[in-house]
């Protein structure tokens, strides 16, 4: 690791020389999401999925994050809002979480009691957060992008890869629904998170069109790790933020941060749902994995110091370093997440590491002219996920439905609330988490039957006309079918 250098407490200067000191930028983006799993079964694939990711990621992370970026999905959003599911996710919490654990801190093994005791414990704080929140856990991402610490970004509405949607029209009903439903709810976006940050030429054209300016991308397949530090500037206007790859595979890859023997298995757990062992094997201890934690972040903002000071160096700009994460990562699936990011949120700054949201990044960095290609930051790098013969049953199945909708919609065939409930239903068809979990097949049967599901009463809504499924109650509140009909 490179030490950084101190500050030099120069006064800001323009885009691209060296404002404020310090050694570069960074903007910290965390994707929040989660499929429409809401009245779609519990254990072990259904609604506790957004139970235990809000109360293990979404709320701590909110606790602790300032000057960075996080992104809501319309679809994490339109569940949220839901009343009924909230006192769902309490009651969850409550006896399924902190219940259990503190039954469990009391019949295990001795040394396995602390870490059930500080399993219960922070489910507890989660709770408390949720009983203050009341019948609105949205209002928790609303208070953080209203207080500025946070700047939200939408995304398209039920994360759809937008360049395996067939047509204009399609595209069109994802990012209508996303504006309005993130409009109503935090005010207008400026920016927008590319599901899987999948992009292919041509589509920052539809985004300008919109309003958007920025939005990130992958390019590491295509460029130089180093240029990752340069934003793009499209034709169309917008500009494009590269996600530095080399960095997030710091924390995301098989021997990355989340991997330390110290900390607890995600995988192993008690009957009653406690991870109470280590990696390692041995007990968990909460208070040495907590200290592993914060030395990685330590390590982390040592780390991005030192690339950028390369980067300053060899180019003689200022750069910025995009470093993108799923915000279920952190403390969903590694419990020492939110710890990590709490210390790496000081550590940069004292490293001399300017921290930005995306927002303020297009202002302090001139984007430079250079093409984007097509590409994805799944497996491969490319759209083999969801997009492959292992998945095509599901990839061309959404197509078609979404060509027989517009037939019958242009056709005059379907109007009113027919309409509306095939369009609901589309969007429904059209998450890319389908795909995503059925490639890596290791949820059974469950994301082909809710495709297969939503198929069904798609083509049920074009025979019989009926009304919206009571199962979708609360997907795409601010739906209108409009872009559907467009001439």
């Amino acid at each position: 690791m490179t030490a950084p250098p101190t500050a030099d407490g120069r006064q800001q200067g323009e885009a691209g020389s060296d404002p404020g000191g310090g050694v570069g930028d960074i903007a910290i983006v965390l994707h929040s999401h989660m499929p429409y799993v809401e009245g779609f079964g519990t254990y072990p694939f259904g609604e506790e999925w957004l139970f235990d990711a809000f109360a293990r990621s979404h709320l701590p992370v909110l606790d602790v994050a300032c000057d960075l970026t996080m992104t809501i999905t319309p679809v994490l959003a339109d569940q949220l809002e839901n009343p009924a599911a909230a006192a769902r996710m309490r009651e969850f919490v409550r006896e399924f979480r902190v219940g259990s654990a503190e039954l469990d801190a009391e019949d295990v093994d001795p040394e396995l009691a602390p870490a059930c005791r500080a399993e219960a414990a922070r489910y507890g704080r989660a709770l408390a957060e949720l009983e203050r929140l009341g019948g609105d856990p949205l209002e928790a991402f609303r208070e953080a992008g209203a207080s500025g610490r946070v700047e939200l970004m939408t995304s398209s509405a039920t994360h759809a890869l937008l360049p395996l949607i067939a047509t204009r029209e399609g595209r069109m009903l994802q990012l209508d629904t996303a504006i309005r439903s993130h409009r109503r709810r935090f005010g207008a976006a400026t920016g927008i998170w590319l599901p899987e940050c999948a992009y292919e030429p041509g589509l920052e054209y539809l985004l300008a069109e919109l309003g958007f300016e920025y939005f990130c991308t992958d390019q590491s397949a295509h460029e130089p790790a180093a240029a990752a530090l340069r934003p793009i500037a499209t034709d169309a206007g917008t500009v494009a933020f590269p996600i530095d790859w080399e960095a997030v595979q710091w924390l995301w890859s098989w021997s990355g941060y989340p991997s330390d023997p110290a900390f607890a298995d995600f995988h192993v757990k008690s009957l009653r749902g406690c991870r109470p062992w280590a990696i390692s094997g041995d007990a968990y201890d909460p208070a040495a994995a907590a200290e592993r934690a914060r030395e990685q972040a330590r390590g982390f903002a040592r780390d991005v110091a030192g690339r950028l000071e390369a980067h300053r160096a060899a180019s003689g700009r200022r750069g910025l370093l995009v470093f993108a994460i799923d915000t279920e990562l952190l403390g969903h699936w590694w419990w020492e997440g939110p710890i990590w990011l709490e210390e790496a949120l000081s550590a940069l700054p004292a490293a001399g590491v300017r921290m930005l949201r995306l927002g303020d990044a297009l202002a302090a960095h001139d984007p430079e002219a250079r093409p984007l290609a097509a590409g994805t930051w799944g497996e491969g790098k490319d759209r083999r996920t969801w997009d492959s013969p292992a998945v095509a049953d599901l990839a061309w199945g959404m197509r078609r439905a979404e060509l027989v909708v517009l037939r019958e919609a242009g056709a005059g065939r379907l109007r009113g609330s027919a309409l509306e409930r095939a369009a609901r239903e589309l969007l429904a068809l059209q998450s890319s988490d389908w795909a995503f979990l059925d490639y890596g097949r290791k949820t059974g049967d469950y994301p082909f039957e809710r495709a297969l599901g939503h198929s069904r009463s798609l083509f049920e809504a074009i025979e019989c006309g009926a009304s919206t499924e009571p199962a979708l109650r609360s997907l795409a509140p601010d739906l209108t079918p409009a872009p559907l009909l467009e001439p």
